[in-house]
């Protein structure tokens, strides 16, 4: 199976890539001159495709399990190297999951199987960084 982008420059540092699905995202990051971004910046949406990922996992998992009534934050900190060409050497996945009697160890069954055997995009990052987690839940 193969997916493939297509990314049009449309001026100054902004870049428009399709996805597969349709939809299509901007991206640019912050030049001398300008002083607000337009779109997200390649290295950063890297993390939130981590977070989006590894959620996407963890919400069909826990539905088979029949947890429903929670909601789930993840907050994704990437650490680049100091030399280019940069790119995140390590980086940390915190897993916040808010409600009402909330089951740990369904939870935790279901972001380590996330985490060790169905996140692809987790496992290209294990290839270049060194991937840390940790789990927090909120029970109100």
């Amino acid at each position: 199976m193969s997916h493939k982008t297509t990314t049009h420059w449309k001026g100054g540092m902004q870049f428009e890539s399709d996805n597969p699905s349709g939809k299509t995202v901007l991206m640019d990051t912050v030049v001398k001159d300008q002083d607000k971004q337009f779109g997200l910046s390649p290295k950063a949406m890297m993390l939130s495709a981590l977070a989006g990922c590894s959620g996407i996992d963890i919400v069909d998992i826990l539905e088979k399990m029949k947890v429903v009534d929670y909601e789930l934050k993840m907050e994704v900190e990437g650490f680049l190297t100091d030399e280019h060409p940069k790119f995140y050497h390590k980086v940390h996945v915190d897993y916040h999951f808010y409600g009402s009697d909330l089951n740990p160890k369904k939870i935790d069954k279901s972001v380590k199987l996330s985490v060790d055997k169905y996140c692809g995009v987790m496992e290209m990052f294990r290839q270049f960084s060194t991937v840390t987690t940790a789990i927090h839940i909120h029970n109100s």
